[in-house]
């Protein structure tokens, strides 16, 4: 991982001072470089020291930082990892802008590879995670979304990168096409479990520990799985009420529906999804080759679980 940081730092280099300054901004937030860590974790489990390994690890952190930018900037978020978001520092424009020079790096760091199904992997997995923010925008205010459209769209934006940056490891160490499909269903799982738990966080989490606004996914009217989870258990007056701040944006009662999540099961519903997708990914780290990169894997599902941030 020191190795993958001293590659984001030499390839953020740039004769722009602005483009500079907020990339590193973002890059150096304090995050938790889940993605990169899962590529080199699962090169170490497959027993590949492929060269390129650390350089495709930094372009999924570009890739994943851009998406981060531009999200801040359509869901107008101001707080982000405990500190001030890239837009509430420098503005919606620079924030967008940074953001499409991150991705126009990444594609150059992967075309320095030279590996043809290294770029298809990462151009379909940022095509797709781009479909899941229009997916979720066209979702926005919609109380009767389900579990299966929240689960497509998550698996899309947030899912896709997870289930690309494990995909890369048998793709440089040259595996076969059943251990690359095995490695993909532990990202994927890993990924859709992290944001279940992400969204459970946004209404039973704590502001400081998480480092950002509690609720700010019903502000934005997002429908997330503890609210689906919660218009299914809730009383008739309680589900009027969400759906009255879903679809009219109605922020008066935020912190009485906080407390109707809290109470009516569903967050506990909610974390049933997500523990059984941290299940799935723990089978498929089970069938990998037993050494300590694996264990780490086994050991990163099975802690999932228990994130506060």
């Amino acid at each position: 991982m020191l190795r993958v940081d001293e590659v984001i730092k030499e390839r953020l280099s740039t004769d722009v001072p602005l483009v500079r300054e907020v990339a590193q901004y973002i890059i150096s937030s304090g995050g938790k470089r889940l993605r990169p860590a899962l590529l080199l974790l699962m090169s170490g489990a497959l027993g590949s020291r492929h060269p390129q390994r650390h350089s495709l690890a930094a372009v999924v952190e570009f890739i994943h930082t851009a998406t981060l930018l531009h999200d801040d900037v359509v869901d107008e978020s101001t707080l982000r990892r405990g500190r001030e978001t890239a837009n509430e520092r420098f503005g919606n424009a620079a924030s967008v802008l940074v953001g499409d020079f991150l991705y126009s790096r990444a594609f150059q760091m992967m075309v320095d590879v030279d590996n043809m199904r290294v770029m298809q992997v990462l151009s379909e997995a940022t095509n797709v995670i781009a479909e899941g923010e229009v997916m979720q925008l066209m979702n926005m205010r919609d109380a009767s979304l389900d579990e299966e459209a929240y689960l497509r769209v998550i698996r899309s934006k947030t899912a896709k990168l997870f289930e690309a940056s494990a995909r890369l490891a048998p793709i440089l160490a040259g595996a076969d096409v059943e251990t690359e499909a095995l490695c993909a269903t532990y990202g994927q799982a890993l990924g859709t479990a992290f944001q279940v738990i992400d969204d459970v966080l946004d209404y039973e989490g704590d502001r400081e520990v998480l480092g950002k606004n509690l609720g700010d996914d019903l502000r934005e009217g997002k429908v997330t799985l503890p609210i689906i989870c919660a218009l299914r258990t809730a009383s008739e007056g309680q589900k009027a009420l969400i759906r009255g701040a879903i679809v009219e944006g109605d922020q008066t009662h935020l912190e009485e529906i906080q407390s109707i999540i809290q109470t009516s099961g569903a967050l506990e519903l909610a974390t049933a999804s997500a523990t059984a997708e941290a299940q799935r990914a723990i089978q498929a780290a089970r069938a990998l080759p037993e050494n300590e990169y694996s264990g780490a894997l086994l050991e990163l599902a099975t802690e999932l679980l228990g994130r506060r941030s």
